[in-house]
C-alpha cells in the first residue's frame, strides 16, 4: 500500500476541493446570458459589457502564475482558504454594484483570489490519490473543470429570469462557506517555506504581457485597431513583456518558471491542448446565450437550459474516458474527442434560428461529450512524466494556459462577430437598391418595405442587421473549427501512457 493510500478523509477533501473549484468554473460564464439584463441596468455598451467577462479571466490569468510559489511558501492548506474566502467576499460585492466600473474592480478582485483554486485544487486530487486511481481522480477533476462553464449558463438564466442578475453572483455564498469549513476540517497541512525567494520581474513581465494582450484584443474593434496609437502601445507592451519573460526564464539562476516544465514533452504538448480547448470552451457559451436570445428569440430561462445538454454529454465522456484510460492509448482518446469537437462545431456553423430542438440538444451534447474525452485524458499524461517537484508550478501554468485561452477566446470571437456583422450588413446592402427588381414589382410587400421612406428604410435596415448576424454566427463557429488543428498535430509528439510496475503495485 502506498503512502497516498492511508490519507485520512480523502473523499470528503475531494468534495471540498471539487466544490471549490465548480464554484470558481463557474462564475466564467454564469453571467453570460445575464449580460443583456447587466448591459440595461449598467446603460452600457455591448462591447462596455464584455468586459464584465474578460474582466475576471485575465485576472485569474495572470494572478494564476504565481500560485505554485504561494503555496510553498505559506503552505496549501492556509493559501487554499484565503483564496476561497476572498473569492466569496469578491462576489457579494459582485452582485451589490451600482456601476459598471464597480462591477468590473470587483470582478477583477474576484479573478485574482479564484486564481489559485484550481491549481490547488488540481495538485491537492493528485497528492492524495495514489498512481494506480489518478485517472479516476483527473475525471473527478475534470469534471468540476469543465461542468462549470457548462453549468453557469443554465443556472445563471433560472437565477436571473427567478429574481435578479445580481442573484449569478450570491449564488457563491453557499458553496463558499460549505468548502472552506470542509477544507478547514479535513484538509492536511503543507509545510511553509519561509525563506524563499520570488521573481517579482519574472512576474511582473508575464502580467504585463498577458494584460496588455488582453487589453489590445478587447479596445481593438472599439479603436480601429492599429489606426489607434492606444492599441500600437498595448502589442507593443505585449510583445516586450512575453520576450522579457522568455529571456529571463531562460538566463536567470532562479527564474519565475522553472524551464524544466517545458522540456516536458507531454506537458508542453498539454499546454496547447488546454488552451485551444479553452478557448471555444467558454467562447461558445458566451455566442451561445445572445444567439439564443437575441436572434431565436428564448426567454433568458429558456435559453440557459437549452445549453444544459453540453454538461450530460460531459459526465458522460468523463466517465468513458476515465473507464478506457488504462486500456487504451489515450492519446487515441483525445483524437476521437477533437474529432467529435471539429463535427459539433461544424454543425453549428450552419444553424440558423429556426434550428430545431432535438437538432441543437444533439450537437451540444456531442461538443459537451467531446470536451470530457479531451480533458480526461490529458490531464493524466500532462503529469506522467513531469517530476513531482514541479507538480505545484505544472497545475498553476496549465490553469494559466486555460485561462489565457478562455481570455482571447472570448475577445477574438467577439471582435470577429462584430466585424463580420458590419462587413456582411455592408455585402447584402449593396444590393438593396431602387433598381432591385423585388422592390419594383409594386405588390404590399414592396410598398412597405420602400428604401425610400423612412419605414421602408428602417424596415430593411432591421431585416438586413438580422440576417447579417446570422451569417457571422455561423463564420465564428467555422473560425473556431481551426483550433482543434494544433492539438491533433501535438498528438504525435505525446510519449504513449505506459503504467508501471510501481504503479500497479499501488492497487
Amino acid at each position: 500500500m502506498s503512502e497516498t493510500e492511508s490519507v485520512p478523509h480523502r473523499g470528503l477533501i475531494t468534495a471540498s476541493a471539487m466544490l471549490a473549484m465548480l464554484m470558481q468554473t463557474l462564475d466564467s460564464t454564469i453571467a453570460n446570458v445575464a449580460l443583456p439584463y447587466m448591459q440595461g441596468g449598467m446603460s452600457a455598451s455591448s462591447d462596455e459589457i464584455t468586459w464584465v467577462l474578460t474582466s475576471y479571466v485575465i485576472a485569474a490569468a495572470i494572478m494564476t502564475a504565481p500560485v505554485g510559489w504561494m503555496a510553498r511558501r505559506f503552505g496549501r492548506k492556509r493559501l487554499f482558504i484565503t483564496c476561497l474566502i476572498g473569492f466569496t467576499v469578491a462576489s457579494m460585492l459582485c452582485g451589490a454594484a451600482q456601476s459598471l466600473d464597480e462591477l468590473v474592480a470587483f470582478r477583477l478582485l474576484q479573478g485574482m483570489c479564484g486564481a489559485a483554486i484550481a491549481p490547488l485544487s488540481q495538485a491537492t486530487m493528485l497528492d492524495i490519490y495514489p498512481f494506480s486511481k489518478r485517472a479516476q481522480a483527473m475525471a473527478v477533476f475534470s469534471m468540476g473543470v469543465t461542468m462549470g462553464p457548462i453549468m453557469g449558463p443554465t443556472l445563471g438564466g433560472w437565477l436571473t429570469d427567478a429574481y435578479s442578475w445580481r442573484f449569478v453572483f450570491y449564488v457563491n455564498l453557499p458553496f463558499g462557506i460549505l468548502s472552506v469549513i470542509g477544507l478547514m476540517l479535513f484538509m492536511k497541512e503543507t509545510p511553509a517555506q519561509a525563506g524563499l525567494r520570488f521573481s517579482w520581474y519574472g512576474f511582473s513581465m508575464l502580467a504585463l504581457g498577458c494584460g496588455a494582450l488582453q487589453l489590445m484584443l478587447d479596445r481593438g474593434q472599439e479603436l480601429d485597431w492599429f489606426t489607434s496609437g492606444e492599441i500600437i502601445v498595448e502589442a507593443v507592451l505585449a510583445g516586450l513583456g512575453f520576450y522579457l519573460f522568455v529571456v529571463h526564464m531562460l538566463v536567470a539562476d532562479k527564474p519565475f518558471l522553472s524551464l524544466s516544465l517545458f522540456k516536458d514533452r507531454n506537458f508542453s504538448s498539454g499546454l496547447v491542448m488546454v488552451f485551444c480547448v479553452s478557448s471555444v470552451l467558454l467562447s461558445t457559451s458566451a455566442l451561445l446565450a445572445p444567439y439564443l436570445q437575441n436572434l431565436a428569440g428564448y426567454p433568458v430561462y429558456t435559453a440557459g437550459w437549452a445549453m444544459a445538454p453540453r454538461g450530460l454529454g460531459t459526465i458522460m465522456s468523463m466517465f468513458v474516458a476515465s473507464r478506457l484510460g488504462m486500456r487504451v492509448d489515450q492519446r487515441k482518446i483525445m483524437a476521437c474527442g477533437l474529432l467529435v469537437l471539429g463535427w459539433a462545431l461544424y454543425q453549428m456553423s450552419t444553424w440558423t434560428p429556426d434550428v430545431t430542438q432535438q437538432q441543437m440538444m444533439l450537437t451540444l451534447v456531442l461538443q459537451g461529450f467531446s470536451v470530457g474525452l479531451v480533458f480526461n485524458p490529458m490531464s493524466v499524461m500532462a503529469y506522467t512524466t513531469l517530476s513531482p517537484q514541479l507538480r505545484g508550478e505544472g497545475t498553476a501554468l496549465q490553469s494559466l494556459a486555460r485561462n489565457i485561452g478562455s481570455a482571447i477566446g472570448i475577445s477574438v470571437t467577439s471582435f470577429t462577430l462584430t466585424r463580420g456583422v458590419q462587413t456582411t450588413h455592408a455585402d447584402i446592402s449593396a444590393g438593396i437598391t431602387p433598381f432591385n427588381r423585388v422592390l419594383q414589382m409594386g405588390d404590399y410587400a414592396s410598398r412597405v418595405l420602400n428604401p425610400e421612406t423612412p419605414h421602408g428604410a428602417a424596415l430593411l435596415d432591421d431585416m438586413i442587421n438580422h440576417q447579417a448576424r446570422i451569417i457571422a454566427y455561423n463564420n465564428d463557429f467555422r473560425l473556431m473549427i481551426l483550433t482543434i488543428v494544433p492539438p491533433m498535430l501535438l498528438l504525435a509528439f505525446m510519449r504513449r501512457h505506459v503504467r508501471s510496475e510501481a504503479a500497479a503495485g499501488d492497487d
